[in-house]
């Protein structure tokens, strides 16, 4: 049987970078100084100075080191001096003001709602304080690959494998990374924090820059991960494709897939899948079907707490329920937040999208926060793990099948 293979569909909902630099209002320069006391001033000057040459006149006559020259955005330079210096200096006619130079910093670490939904910052094992303290687990996302110089992410760059096209496995889409950054983003006082901070993240590229390949682009994947047993003891793949579970590892249906998937979990590796986002029962789409591994639907949340009536953010939908796209059914074994969720990005960025690929690594930082701390543990020992300590704290009214699955929670691990 043909089948047409997909990524697992998101909605871009806002892309911007989490760095910014603080404006600081001129200060007036202070006289108490002694000339020996010297700091960082930026002398700025009349637009029709000239930059060079009044920098090379300031640094002779009043013993200042010239630092930065500017030019463009505006007139001035950056120098050391004293303060009896700079003062002499703000006297020149050509000089706007003089203001001492100051430090500035990335802004603060945002913790995602969906982080936040999941008790990921009362877990004992994900220590989120702003600390870099890495979550000891191996973590394969099969996906785009990763943005493998993110300053965000811990990515394990010599297991990377590119089984789809190009050489390497950076990406060029910004799936992967985005769903790498919900894993395990570093708890480092920057951008994003994930589940499970500072995981190991191992880029196993199987879909291209379009976020589309082939079952045999993924079975490599899989085989890769097999392969790297001894370490990876999770895996994450928030894609998916038409298909159904013939309930015999695919040697009924001959599903490669399926057949793949097996060995790989009965290896150890514990996979954790998309339900898929057609608002469609999950049997109808695989690895979703299959009941080896962690299938996971979305929830709408978008303010990071139970309870709902909190006002939707990047796309309607009703706070604290089911996704209105999320696929549904008796596959489904857990349920986390695929709303409007802010993680990394391509090229050193961090975007807002949604889909059960956003809430499936959620899930995938549960699970390697688990055996991280189980050495030893089976794939139906992580599911159950996970299952038992999930929830019912949401509204299952939007739930086309009216079951209500647990919500992951990693309060306890």
């Amino acid at each position: 049987m043909r089948r047409t293979f997909l990524t697992a569909s998101f909605v871009v909902a806002s892309g911007a970078a989490l760095f910014a630099i603080g404006a600081v209002a001129p200060t007036a320069v202070g006289l108490a100084d002694t000339p020996s006391d010297t700091r960082g001033y930026i002398v700025v000057l009349a637009d029709s100075a000239d930059s060079e040459q009044v920098a090379t006149e300031h640094a002779r006559a009043q013993g200042a080191t010239v630092g930065y020259v500017y030019s463009n955005a505006l007139h001035g330079y950056a120098a050391q001096m004293s303060a009896t210096a700079a003062a002499r200096i703000a006297s020149d006619p050509r000089v706007r003001w003089v203001q001492p130079d100051r430090e500035v910093h990335a802004t603060a670490q945002t913790t995602p709602t969906g982080v936040n939904r999941v008790d990921a910052e009362l877990s004992p094992t994900a220590k989120i304080d702003g600390v870099d303290e890495r979550v000891n687990a191996d973590v394969a996302i099969i996906d785009t690959g990763i943005d493998l110089d993110h300053p965000d992410l811990n990515v394990y760059t010599p297991g990377a494998k590119n089984c789809s096209t190009g050489r390497s496995a950076d990406d060029g889409n910004g799936h992967g990374t985005h769903v790498a950054g919900t894993v395990g983003a570093l708890d480092n006082q920057i951008g994003v924090v994930g589940v499970a901070p500072g995981a190991r993240l191992w880029p196993v590229r199987v879909l291209n820059n379009a976020g589309s390949g082939s079952w045999s682009s993924v079975v490599c994947g899989i085989d890769y991960v097999t392969a790297n047993v001894a370490k990876i003891k999770v895996a994450n793949m928030s894609l998916g494709g038409t298909g159904t579970d013939d309930g015999n590892c695919g040697n009924t249906n001959q599903d490669v897939l399926h057949r793949a998937i097996c060995n790989s979990v009965a290896a150890g590796v514990t996979y954790v899948v998309a339900a898929g986002n057609e608002s469609d029962d999950a049997k109808n789409h695989v690895p979703a079907a299959y009941d080896e591994v962690i299938t996971v639907s979305a929830l709408a949340d978008f303010n990071g707490q139970p309870g709902g009536g909190a006002a939707p953010t990047c796309r309607a939908d009703e706070d604290d329920t089911f996704a209105n796209f999320s696929n549904f059914g008796a596959d489904v074994d857990i349920i986390a937040p695929g709303v409007c969720i802010l993680s990394t990005w391509k090229r050193a960025g961090y975007n807002t999208i949604s889909g059960t690929s956003m809430a499936t690594p959620h899930v995938t930082g549960g699970a390697a926060l688990y055996v991280s701390t189980h050495a030893g543990v089976s794939p139906a020992q992580v599911k159950s793990a996970l299952q038992a300590a999930g929830t019912t704290d949401w509204t299952p009214t939007q739930d086309p099948d009216g079951v209500h699955e647990k919500l992951l929670n990693v309060a306890t691990f």
